[in-house]
């Protein structure tokens, strides 16, 4: 068994490698269940639908030029791509794949927090694409 420590989860939006700003994140993949009983059927029958995926993501925010405010405020509104990977600091293989879509920047938090907090943001975004799995390719 391979168990693994999720410290080095890569992610990166828009082709911003925002890794090194995340505190948590999931990737979500779903598909619709379509229901195609038919009569003489004797149990109900499921096909797969459409995907309904979903990235949650919470960064620590940083105002700095090409880090986690400037590139999501740049993408907000719009669809951007997503990669991401278990191990950031190992090979693309068939026990790390590379992750990769499109996902609507349709939510922000600019500003977030209390006094003495750390500023943060914890955003779910809706992925536009299937996500793609891959056993080849690079990360960095």
């Amino acid at each position: 068994m391979a168990i693994m420590l999720n410290n080095k989860v890569g992610v990166k939006i828009n082709s911003i490698n925002l890794s090194d700003h995340v505190t948590s994140f999931t990737l979500s993949r779903a598909k619709d269940q379509i229901e195609v009983s038919a009569m003489g059927d004797t149990a109900r029958k499921y096909v797969a639908g459409l995907s309904t995926d979903t990235l949650t993501i919470s960064f620590l925010n940083d105002t700095a030029a090409a880090n986690v405010l400037a590139t999501l405020q740049a993408a907000y509104g719009t669809t951007v791509s997503f990669a991401c990977i278990q191990d950031s600091a190992s090979a693309v293989s068939a026990t790390n794949k590379l992750y990769t879509g499109t996902i609507l920047v349709d939510n922000l938090t600019d500003v977030n927090g209390a006094v003495a907090d750390i500023a943060t943001m914890d955003l779910t975004f809706t992925c536009n694409s299937e996500t793609a799995l891959a056993s080849t390719g690079t990360w960095a």
